[in-house]
């Protein structure tokens, strides 16, 4: 089996590549554990100070204003009808809700960290359009530098024309890449470290980040949350020295999940724990409490199907074209090997709920399944923790509170204790 499962991810990888879009892994897990480099000040990043649409519905313009000239590349993608324009990282110092509205040809568009040296920028269209023109200006008559993009409406059939290969531009951010070498070198001491370390490795993922906000209310983002509550449970998990723990991202980038789930598996991670804060639209109530999810190819309920759905559109959201991506994970779900594994996922997620009822407070339906995608390593036990509802006033004041998440985090740490040790042992006894 060992043998498929590698094909697979060595199959992914070629298709990922072939698409021309961001997956270092082994650079980005290397950047991911070392947590002492020096991270460069976002005043050093080229800023991105105003941006703004123009036109109508049969031509629509879209203006950036930056402090300096950039190179970009930009180039549209179907199925929901999207146009992405990829650049070196930016220092976006946009007004809040910029993007949240649209003009003519653009719905709405969203902006961030792609990955470690470069940012997106993705336009959600209201219908077909091509890129007819784009260009940097440089700053001139006490006006900045500007990137526009100029959109023209066009039928179906056109656009479709417009993503041939041959007239596709490459998905990837307008940065140098690190030679082959450099990435090869970089993943060998990772193997080595692992191979004498000895410890179980923990996987902490925190969800979204970068250009994928998550879930917004009162000014917080789910991103931020989730990432500041990842970072207290690695720190709580390191003082103990029992463990390896690696963070899938330590910082505002855009993880695709796909990678996130690769991270776990090339460590043969012993737990897989990712990291969200849900918020239930207005229209269905109010809910609060933390929620556990397990993986299962039916949902347990209609709120866990809606939000499977929602977190597994994060790479769409991002603007990576899903279409390329492999589906390994599809034939893998009915092997042995799963079925342990999603036993082990179980037995867990009734550990944490334990540990965690006596100190957080949690849903009234607690423990959860359904299908997503973050879940999906064949071989390594994996929970998804909804910690609070951003939308429930009582659980937001939570979420930002350090005390509420130290104790949250505590009660975390205790259940993973008691599961490694268990299943150590167990493993121990079996050799």
């Amino acid at each position: 089996m060992a043998g498929r499962a590698s094909q697979r991810v060595l199959l992914g990888c070629a298709l990922l590549c072939a698409a021309a879009l961001p997956c270092a892994d082994s650079s980005r897990l290397s950047a991911a554990e070392s947590q002492s480099q020096p991270t460069v000040a976002a005043t050093n990043f080229p800023i991105a100070s105003a941006a703004r649409l123009a036109g109508d519905g049969k031509q629509t313009r879209f203006i950036l204003d930056l402090d300096q000239t950039v190179s970009f590349r930009a180039a549209t993608l179907a199925d929901p009808y999207r146009v992405v324009v990829d650049v070196p990282q930016l220092n976006f110092q946009l007004p809040s809700g910029t993007g949240t509205g649209g003009r003519g040809l653009v719905k709405a568009f969203r902006y961030g960290l792609v990955m470690p040296g470069g940012s997106r920028i993705v336009f959600d269209l209201a219908g077909p359009a091509k890129i007819a023109n784009s260009y940097v200006l440089e700053a001139a008559n006490g006006q900045p530098a500007r990137l526009v993009l100029e959109l023209e409406e066009v039928d179906r059939a056109a656009f479709m024309q417009l993503l041939a290969p041959e007239n596709r531009p490459e998905l990837r951010p307008a940065i140098g890449e690190a030679p082959p070498a450099a990435v090869s070198t970089a993943a060998a001491p990772e193997a080595a470290q692992q191979k004498a370390d000895g410890r179980a490795v923990v996987v902490i993922d925190p969800g979204h980040g970068g250009i994928d906000n998550g879930t917004q209310s009162s000014g917080e983002s789910e991103k931020n949350l989730v990432l500041a509550f990842g970072r207290a449970l690695r720190d709580r998990l390191e003082k103990t020295g029992k463990y390896r723990v690696v963070m899938t991202r330590d910082d505002d980038t855009f993880i695709p999940l796909n990678d996130r789930v690769k991270v776990a598996r090339s460590l043969k991670a012993a737990l897989f724990v990712s990291i969200h804060a849900d918020a239930l639209p207005r229209a269905e109530g109010d809910a609060q409490g933390a929620t556990i999810y397990t993986l299962s190819d039916k949902a347990s309920d209609a709120e866990a199907e809606r939000l499977a759905d929602a977190e597994n559109r994060a790479d769409a959201i991002a603007g990576f074209n899903l279409t390329e991506e492999p589906t390994d994970v599809a034939d893998i779900l009915i092997d042995l090997t799963q079925r342990e594994t999603r036993n082990f996922s179980n037995r867990f997620a009734r550990l944490l709920m334990g540990e965690m009822k006596s100190t957080v407070r949690m849903h009234k339906h607690p423990l959860k399944s359904a299908g997503f995608r973050v879940l999906k390593a064949p071989d390594v036990p994996s929970v998804l923790v909804e910690i609070g509802y951003v939308s429930n006033k009582g659980d937001l004041e939570h979420l930002v509170s350090e005390g509420w998440r130290s104790r949250a985090v505590t009660s975390m740490a205790q259940a993973i204790d008691g599961f490694l040790a268990k299943r150590m042992a167990t493993a121990g006894s079996s050799n």
